[in-house]
């Protein structure tokens, strides 16, 4: 089975040797795969590291009923160009009427939408950019959380290391739980994610947030999910009006602030389910839940899981 990846001038390094890799573990372990990296007139392009890499020209490449093609992202302005090159497009647009499988990682997604592959479809790609994807392409149903998702025949991942997830989904479809499980332990990666697993932290964005008293505040919500009862006290701690905390909200995470709790608080609990063995009434009263039904609808929305899944799934 050939896995085609699609790269370009300044590719991300990660999304092509992080899905290669895992397919190169699986080949070792007698799972017949080759893989085989392309661009648009073949030769040397360099990653955004900087670092050369030799492909084979596109245009060489018959795709085969047995392949899988995942278009690789990179930097913004290469993206760009690359959705621009019709014969990138149309090799695209010709793969995906012939391969078994199609897909991205990370902002290969624009590729994948430019050539109408994924029109009507739900997809995922790195979350900064899924408002761009939003907007370029409304006829694409963006999934902003997703690690990576499958509709169809159709493979969408989240940014850089997330396709080292969608290419371990990828070897477990082909070859069962077990060899991805091995090919996990042996890239040492700590836990392998499901599709549901959110790829979006509001800390870790947060984080890169001006200094700011909103910062500050959410800082303060994080330490102590329960601290603030509502949204009036939220404003209050921050010194904004509950007008100006909606549009800050808004610009800088995209949701309500009432959502924007929700989530952080949800994040706290998934903390505790994991790290502790605390029942879920301590939990959810932790995390600032006033029960643990309140926990579990905040939970299956952010996370689209119940705690107990996760618990069972990532919990030491």
């Amino acid at each position: 089975m050939r896995i085609v990846l699609v790269g370009f001038e300044q590719a991300q390094g990660l999304d092509v040797f992080g899905p290669a890799e895992v397919f190169a573990y699986a080949a070792r372990d007698g799972a017949n795969y080759r893989v085989v990296l392309a661009s648009p007139a073949g030769g040397e392009i360099k990653a955004t590291s900087g670092i050369p890499l030799v492909s084979t020209a596109l245009a060489s490449i018959t795709p085969r009923p047995s392949d899988t093609v995942l278009a690789v992202g990179g930097d913004a302005r290469a993206v760009q160009k690359a959705t621009q090159n019709r014969h990138v497009i149309a090799w695209l647009v010709r793969a995906a009427s012939v391969v078994r499988r199609i897909g991205s990682v990370c902002s290969g997604a624009f590729l994948l939408a430019r050539a109408g592959i994924l029109d009507g479809r739900r997809a995922a790609t790195h979350w900064s950019d899924c408002q761009a994807l939003k907007a370029q392409r409304p006829q694409v149903d963006v999934d902003s959380s997703a690690i990576f998702v499958k509709d169809g025949n159709v493979w969408t991942s989240a940014g850089v290391t997330a396709g080292i997830d969608l290419a371990l989904a990828l070897v477990e479809e082909d070859h069962g739980h077990d060899l991805a499980a091995r090919i996990a332990a042996r890239l040492v990666v700590y836990a392998r994610r499901p599709g549901y697993q959110s790829q979006f932290s509001e800390a870790l964005v947060a984080q890169t947030l001006p200094h700011s008293t909103l910062s500050e505040a959410l800082d303060a919500l994080r330490e102590r999910p329960g601290r603030f009862p509502d949204i009036v006290s939220l404003a209050r701690k921050a010194g904004l009006s509950l007008r100006t905390l909606h549009r800050r909200c808004q610009q800088e995470f995209d949701v309500t602030p009432a959502k924007l709790v929700e989530r952080v608080r949800a994040e706290h609990a998934k903390l505790l389910l994991t790290t502790t063995g605390l029942g879920t009434k301590t939990v959810a009263a932790r995390a600032g839940f006033d029960s643990p039904v309140r926990m579990a609808r905040a939970f299956q929305r952010t996370f689209g899981v119940s705690p107990r899944e996760f618990r069972r799934t990532f919990g030491s």
